[in-house]
């Protein structure tokens, strides 16, 4: 379909039976950090949370009495989901929605009181959307595609068409950029459409997180690329694919794509609590996880920038974790193994050397007759602070490993410093992500053979989509090619951790 078709689509969108013209709002305590002019296109604030009642409602509304007497199904995370219910809902018609089992609690509870049918299946979009299509043709159905559907791009982009008309250079200095989160690429792929139709000068910026990084693959191939697996923090951009109409319009019309981390997406939802007194879910906070990595890259000052905040379906109990993390996104937690000798006044002499300083976090393990093992976490003003205090501690004999950004440290090591085992000789060394679901673990252990000996085991979960296991594993050498098949076929996401200094200083 040619650009000029969008721009005809997008101007002529069915969405406010359903949809509010959503604000763009200064964001002054950002702009201030990030030395740039920051609005923030609130698309939070729709009735379902989420921007995806646009596209949701212009395909149904759009579509002949006859299908929707039927019935649509479709497959989603949570948003689209909401959206479809709710254009059901208001055209009065059946809608059968199909997520996945990792979906949260509140998506499922917000599709279901808007009165439609859902299914749970599969981990990932991708797998929910395959169900999908089988009940589509069983139930002869009409599928209302999340992304991939030229209307629903259309109702997506009637944000970008908000974005220009809100926007007044007089008062905001002329419009640097857009920042959109991305999963499969419908609101990305309408923003872009509409405003390089009318205003080419600004950029279309993608965002997308670094474990669900489809669309940059596919680009940088120049092919749609399939993921073999996905994060699941950021649940709402959780694609293994891009579509085939969004990746073609991507092409054409995003500038560039910014990755960003878990904790980068923490920092950002604190960022835009700290001016709105709103909670993002970690799609909807994206965008700005990408623009603060974009401006820091870049140098940016005194650009005037949008982020649009592409929903607010926070789960409650996922809040420790972000609340955690995000002090870590913002560098502002060092994490140090220091060896200290088993001697007396060592222990005080490093504790001196920490001096004034906020201590989150302090763990101490005999080791031998000789040293002793610290673990300690500090509040530091700064990104390089963690430097400065490794030199001192190693300039005053203190061996020091700098743990600031190590994961196994992070997310295991600080909840379970202790001694050697002598029974635990040979093992590997895993960290896993399992899915939050019925059954992850019993998956896991089913798929081991029997002669491997489990020989630690560490569960973290604090309200993420996941579940954090570090596991010891003690394989016999002559079953390692097992093993390996054990890890490809297993579909959790793993890292090997046996050689990481956190884990020979304090659990080896």
């Amino acid at each position: 379909m040619p650009a000029h078709e969008y721009l005809r689509r997008i101007l002529t969108a069915r969405v406010y039976d359903v949809a509010i013209e959503s604000p763009l709002e200064d964001a002054p305590k950002l702009s201030e950090r990030l030395g740039n002019r920051v609005l923030l296109k609130r698309e939070d604030l729709q009735p379902v949370k989420s921007f995806k009642l646009r596209g949701a409602y212009n395909k149904m509304a759009r579509l002949p009495r006859e299908q929707l007497k039927r019935g649509v199904i479709a497959a989603s995370a949570g948003n689209h989901a909401q959206g479809v219910a709710l254009a059901a809902q208001k055209l009065v018609c059946r809608a059968v929605i199909v997520m996945p089992v990792t979906t949260p609690q509140v998506k499922v509870d917000a599709v279901c009181a808007r009165g439609a049918e859902v299914v749970l299946h599969g981990d990932s979009y991708s797998d929910a959307a395959a169900h999908a299509l089988e009940l589509q043709a069983k139930h002869k159905l009409t599928f209302v595609h999340p992304f991939d559907d030229p209307d629903v791009i259309a109702g997506q982009g009637t944000v970008a068409m908000e974005i220009l008309r809100q926007h007044h250079p007089g008062d905001h200095g002329p419009l640097e950029a857009v920042f959109v989160a991305i999963g499969g690429g419908g609101l990305i792929a309408g923003v872009g459409a509409y405003i390089k139709a009318l205003a080419p000068q600004i950029k279309v910026i993608g965002v997308q997180t670094v474990d669900s990084d489809a669309m940059a693959r596919s680009l940088e191939a120049n092919r749609r690329v399939t993921l073999h697996d996905v994060g699941l923090f950021s649940d709402g951009t959780a694609v293994r694919q891009v579509g085939e109409e969004t990746f073609r319009l991507a092409k054409e019309f995003v500038d560039e794509i910014v990755l960003a981390d878990t904790d980068a997406i923490c920092a950002a939802i604190k960022d835009v609590f700290q001016d709105t007194r709103s909670i993002l879910e970690p799609a909807g906070a994206l965008a700005i996880a990408g623009m603060k990595a974009y401006v820091a890259r870049g140098k940016l000052k005194g650009r005037t920038l949008v982020a649009v905040l592409s929903g607010a379906n926070m789960n409650f109990d996922r809040l420790r974790f972000v609340a955690e993390r995000t002090e870590v996104g913002e560098a502002r937690e060092a994490l140090f193994a220091v060896t200290i000798p088993e001697e007396r006044g060592s222990f005080r002499r490093f504790c001196e050397l920490v001096g004034n300083r906020n201590v989150t976090e302090f763990n101490y393990r005999i080791s031998d007759a000789r040293i002793a093992h610290v673990f300690v976490g500090i509040a530091t003003a700064s990104a390089g602070d963690n430097e400065k205090l490794a030199k001192t501690f190693r300039g005053h004999g203190y061996a020091t490993v700098d743990l600031t950004h190590d994961e196994l440290a992070e997310e295991h090591i600080r909840y379970m410093v202790g001694g050697r085992s002598a029974l635990a000789q040979g093992e590997l060394i895993y960290r896993f992500e399992f899915p939050e679901r019925p059954g992850a673990l019993m998956k896991f252990l089913n798929s081991m053979a029997p002669s491997w000996n489990i020989s630690m085991f560490h569960y973290r979960n604090q309200g993420a989509d996941y579940s954090r296991v570090l596991v010891g594993l003690q394989v016999p050498k002559g079953e390692r090619r097992e093993f390996r098949e054990f890890l490809a076929n297993l579909g959790y996401r793993h890292w090997d951790e046996t050689d990481n200094p956190a884990y020979r200083i304090f659990l080896a």
